[in-house]
């Protein structure tokens, strides 16, 4: 009984309230009474096209989200999206990440790291039909092969223009496909950056936390070739010139104003089946946390000695602490919310519902197949996870096994490579090569693996991977002495060596360096895994669409609209400036201000306030940006938007489109949210652009940037 009353009372709360929805732009013409009601004073079909004010000034910005501010390409993020470009170009001499930086003039701003990208959407096309015209009829690796045939065929046609990257975005788990055209800039710079105790105030202790201080938020600019086209860094690029960019408002916000937000959400699950849930409670955030934090304890146990490779791995660290602290959140909130009962209880009425309605059976013959599909991948589920982590936390042996699988691809024609392997993205892997000079250091790369396999050791034996055992050994005594010979031995650490394996003519599969090797080896383990992986895929591509189309129609039945899970592609959520009492007896106002800096303050990292903020605060000198009801500077502000991760850097607008936030983090009791959205908790924190015009007016310093943004200079 208790979990029932939870499932209506979640439904009747989602009922009550129009803030949850993760929109895509062409469904905000058929809400638009929702939007109007909510306090929206434009008019909600502008918002669909993509090459229109606001949407055309929304970009992703390095796997997240930002937006241009200026008719001169000035780009808006925040300080953890541009965390790796500050990383980049700072040096033990030339502390940018605890400095700060601030570009004087346009000749001084910095250059990104070489595969660092903006993208601009200009195009959002359904094309379903033509990516599942040779799928019909086809099951396992054979449909997934012919929709990945399908969706080549479309991106490449697609990027016959120069300077375009597109992609094709799977919407409901295979039931649609639209085409997706984006303008790739490559020359980004950093413009201004504010010191890390301002830009990331509080780190992990605040993070996913309210009341919050953080001025978490980075100017880059994008440049282009003197033609107006995309290029890649050279001195004489000229700014780009937007389509449209946002204009940072200058009025007050308050306690229930309207607000919206564009981004590029990465993924949500919220449409997923009940047994994927218990497997995601169960199982996978419990590993993955354990996982996450073994390799935060490595990397800063084994980079301690060395400054060089503190640096070199802040940026990799601080991703894992926010990977980290995000798992646990999710736990925690599921848990909650009781969401595996909830979730369990949901499909059970669907499935009631379903049974009543014609064609019932073929249905659920779908959704049961599915259902086998997704146990059979659980018998692997501890190996997959490792391997995959081996690959992905390395900077030398990931170098390794991409070029072994880019000499594998490059031996077919274009169109069946590999997706990420083809013509269109050596550019890409090329600038990854490149980069890892600045972010890998031999000692803790070892440490890293011999964390990661000793878990694998540890797994049952029918788990093992013959080539894993054979390169990496199996007891700690081998694994220890082939890791000591693996690094003493190889050339890989050298930039020059390693990009010339991106020439025509290179054969790393003959290459006698021994992490070439141990790459050839690993190969062909991680090929099964990925051809078992496919096959699952494709039956999972062709199976789940059965499931979903229920899911609609019985979200319809109820009187519900469904938005798809986000995907990464372009989504618009709306709402207000929201307070919240998380639990009783607790109730937290939507904004805070200074005083919470100094009240936070104990000259410590990670808070140790930067003394020209202290000075400034202290002083009182607020101008136009402090708040005539609080009578102070204000900070960050809260509000009840629907996000997930990838709307880092999202732009929050008021009613009139100007922009008062930008988008950073979600509360503790939120974070769960990619999975079930509860209206009681869902909070989104932005950092007030009232705090980020007061830093750049009196504290530090960038008076020619506000001009540019067309901003009173205090």
């Amino acid at each position: 009984m208790r979990r029932t009353l939870l499932a209506a009372s979640l439904l009747l709360c989602a009922n009550a309230r129009a803030d949850e929805g993760m929109w895509m732009p062409s469904q905000l013409p058929d809400i638009a009474a929702q939007l109007r009601a909510a306090g929206f004073k434009g008019n909600p079909s502008d918002l669909a096209d993509l090459t229109k004010p606001p949407m055309s000034a929304v970009v992703k910005v390095g796997g997240a989200t930002g937006a241009f501010v200026s008719k001169d390409g000035l780009v808006l993020t925040n300080h953890h999206v541009a965390f790796g470009v500050i990383q980049y170009n700072s040096k033990p001499d030339r502390d940018l990440i605890a400095n700060g930086f601030i570009a004087a003039d346009r000749a001084s701003e910095l250059p990104a790291n070489p595969d660092y990208r903006v993208l601009v959407t200009t195009g959002f096309d359904r094309i379903t039909d033509r990516i599942l015209a040779n799928a019909r009829g086809k099951q396992g690796r054979a449909y997934y092969d012919a929709v990945d045939a399908a969706t080549k065929a479309a991106v490449a046609e697609c990027e016959r223009e120069a300077g375009y990257r597109c992609s094709v975005a799977n919407m409901d788990y295979g039931t649609d496909f639209y085409l997706i055209r984006q303008l790739e800039l490559r020359d980004i710079r950093l413009v201004y950056a504010p010191p890390d105790e301002i830009g990331n105030y509080g780190d992990e202790v605040d993070n996913f936390v309210w009341p919050r201080h953080s001025g978490d938020f980075t100017l880059l600019r994008a440049y282009v070739g003197k033609d107006g086209k995309p290029a890649d860094y050279s001195p004489d690029n000229v700014p780009y010139a937007p389509p449209a960019h946002l204009q940072v408002s200058t009025r007050h916000v308050k306690d229930g104003d309207f607000a919206m937000l564009a981004g590029y959400p990465g993924v949500t699950f919220r449409h997923r089946m009940a047994s994927e849930f218990g497997n995601q409670i169960e199982w996978q955030l419990p590993s993955r946390i354990a996982l996450f934090d073994g390799v935060i304890k490595t990397i800063e146990s084994s980079a301690a000695p060395d400054a060089n490779a503190k640096v070199a791995y802040a940026s990799q660290v601080q991703s894992l602490k926010n990977n980290l602290k995000r798992a646990q959140g999710e736990l925690d909130g599921l848990r909650r919310s009781d969401a595996v009962n909830v979730r369990n209880d949901e499909e059970a009425q669907l499935l009631a519902w379903l049974a009543k309605q014609p064609a019932a059976a073929a249905t659920r013959t779908d959704i049961d197949a599915a259902q086998a599909l997704l146990k059979q991948a659980m018998a692997t589920r501890d190996r997959d996870q490792l391997v995959g982590a081996i690959r992905s936390q390395t900077q030398l042996l990931r170098a390794a096994l991409t070029v072994q699988r880019l000499a594998i691809e490059r031996a077919k024609p274009d169109p069946e490579r590999e997706a990420g392997y083809q013509l269109r993205d050596e550019t890409l892997i090329a600038g990854q090569l490149k980069q890892v000079q600045r972010r890998y250091s031999p000692a803790v790369e070892k440490a890293i693996l011999a964390n990661l396999l000793a878990q694998y050791m540890a797994l049952p034996a029918a788990q093992h991977l013959p080539e894993f055992d054979s390169v990496f050994g199996a007891t700690k005594e081998q694994m220890t002495a082939k890791l000591d010979a693996l690094y003493a031995g190889t050339k890989l650490g050298d930039e020059a060596v390693r990009t010339s394996l991106m020439q025509k003519d290179a054969q790393p599969a003959n290459d006698p360096d021994p992490m070439l090797v141990a790459a050839k080896t690993l190969t062909p383990a991680y090929l099964r895994i990925e051809d078992e992986t496919k096959q699952r895929e494709g039956d999972l591509l062709r199976l789940r669409p059965a499931y979903m189309r229920a899911l609609s129609a019985y979200s319809k039945s109820q009187g519900h609209a469904v938005y798809p899970d986000a995907n990464s592609t372009l989504r618009v959520s709306y709402g207000r400036i929201s307070p919240m009492s998380p639990r009783d007896g607790i109730d937290y106002r939507p904004l805070t201000t200074v005083q919470g800096i100094l009240e936070k303050h104990t000259g410590v990292r990670p808070f140790d306030a930067p003394k020209p903020l202290r000075d400034a605060i202290a002083k009182g000198d607020f101008g136009t940006t402090a708040d005539p009801v609080l009578k102070t500077q204000t900070v960050d502000l809260m509000t009840n938007l629907d996000t997930t991760g990838g709307n880092s850097g999202s732009p929050v607008l008021d009613a009139d489109g100007k922009l008062i936030g930008l988008n950073f983090d979600s509360n503790w009791e939120a974070v769960s949210a990619s999975w079930m959205y509860d209206p009681r908790y869902k909070r989104a924190i932005h950092v007030d652009m009232r705090y980020l015009r007061w830093l750049l007016a009196k504290v530090y310093p960038a008076p020619h940037l506000l001009k540019e943004m067309q901003l009173p200079a205090e």
